[in-house]
């Protein structure tokens, strides 16, 4: 089981119940394939550095989950066919950014 950190952004112009089920059924996907979720956080609308689809802002999302490498390809297929996606990059991380990963959720339930 190999960790990883996913995050994606999704199109400004949805609704809020499009952005949650558009969420949970990427969730639903990694944990039927025998994920275990770490860290699920949503940052909200945020402005893009640029340009996407001629959009200016997006709904940034982010998974922290382990799973077998042989997941992460139907996913980020299943990432390619949505239209609701504008945009996403899933990372392999190593012990340290695992470690730097757990500071940063420590820090954010400490700002709660």
């Amino acid at each position: 089981m190999n960790h990883y950190e996913t995050v994606f952004i999704l199109n400004p112009v949805l609704s809020e119940n499009q952005v949650k089920e558009t969420v949970k059924k990427y969730k639903d996907f990694l944990t039927s394939k025998g994920a275990k979720m770490i860290n699920e956080e949503d940052w909200g609308l945020k402005k893009l550095a640029y340009p996407i689809q001629h959009k200016k802002s997006g709904f940034y999302h982010l998974f922290e989950y382990e799973v077998d490498g042989q997941t992460i390809e139907p996913l980020e297929f299943m990432f390619r066919q949505d239209e609701r996606l504008m945009r996403f990059l899933t990372v392999k991380l190593d012990k340290h950014a695992i470690e730097w990963a757990k500071k940063r959720v420590e820090r954010n339930k400490a700002k709660k």
